[in-house]
């Protein structure tokens, strides 16, 4: 488990980059409830929040492979959503049996779970074209200076800090398991039966709980020790100029625009 599992930060000397965090945290707020907000089937709307992702991405030097792959973390969670297309009342496209049941779609189903699917993916594209440009330490000062209470930016900087601490903690169990794991020459697998390997990878679960929570413990007192307050410290000033305050204003302009003439049309 590698860091970058969890850290998309792209360390880069772009505007995108440069630009205040608290604008960038107001865009993209904006952007996800105005997209969220957009009617059902309102396609050149969404292509406009597109090209707004892809514009941005684009200031911030960050390729399209590197947005897309990681947004289709959004897609386990949309199976919730598929049985819209057979439950919403509308004009039959399809229909199939599974046993005594059978199932049929519907336009406005599939309008629907499409509508959600595309909004979905761009406000996550949206929110890792935010967390790629800004740090975590100035993206959580952000949420502070946006008057975000402070016991939520706790919550969400410990939970952040503690992502790393389990995933350092499984990978040195699951390199334990394979130091004691046995196999032939020329052989993949060891270990027993199925119910053998579901009993090991409990006691793996079990071990990974205690020994986080003894080390989160020990990384809590560590950081008591070097001054931690509750509000983690950055370097960057965070001063708002004339730049942040134009991008800021265009871009929610342009955003509320979009949702405006999305509804008159």
């Amino acid at each position: 488990m590698h860091i970058n599992v969890f850290d998309h930060y792209q360390n880069q000397a772009t505007a995108a980059h440069r630009l205040d965090p608290r604008v960038k945290v107001v865009i993209v707020v904006v952007f996800i409830l105005s997209n969220a907000l957009l009617p059902d089937g309102a396609w050149l709307a969404y292509g406009v929040m597109g090209l707004l992702v892809l514009a941005a991405a684009r200031v911030a030097h960050l390729p399209f492979g590197f947005l897309f792959k990681r947004s289709l973390i959004v897609l386990p969670f949309l199976l919730a959503a598929i049985t819209i297309v057979f439950t919403l009342p509308g004009t039959a496209v399809f229909s199939f049996s599974i046993g005594a049941w059978t199932f049929t779609a519907t336009d406005a189903g599939l309008v629907r779970f499409a509508s959600i699917l595309i909004r979905s993916w761009l406000s996550v594209m949206a929110a890792i074209w935010l967390t790629a440009t800004t740090p975590f330490p100035d993206l959580m000062h952000a949420l502070r200076h946006l008057h975000v209470p402070a016991i939520l930016v706790s919550i969400i900087s410990f939970m952040y800090r503690y992502l790393f601490v389990m995933a350092d903690e499984a990978k040195r169990l699951l390199r334990a398991r394979e130091a004691r794991s046995a196999r032939l020459p020329g052989q993949t697998g060891s270990g027993g039966s199925l119910w053998w390997r579901a009993k090991i990878a409990g006691g793996i679960v079990g071990q990974l709980f205690l020994r986080s929570f003894d080390r989160s413990d020990r990384v809590y007192n560590a950081m008591l020790a070097r001054g931690y307050r509750g509000e983690l410290l950055t370097m960057n000033p965070h001063h708002m100029v004339q730049r942040d305050w134009l991008v800021g204003g265009t871009a929610v302009g342009l955003i509320l625009l979009v949702q405006i003439v999305s509804r008159l049309g």
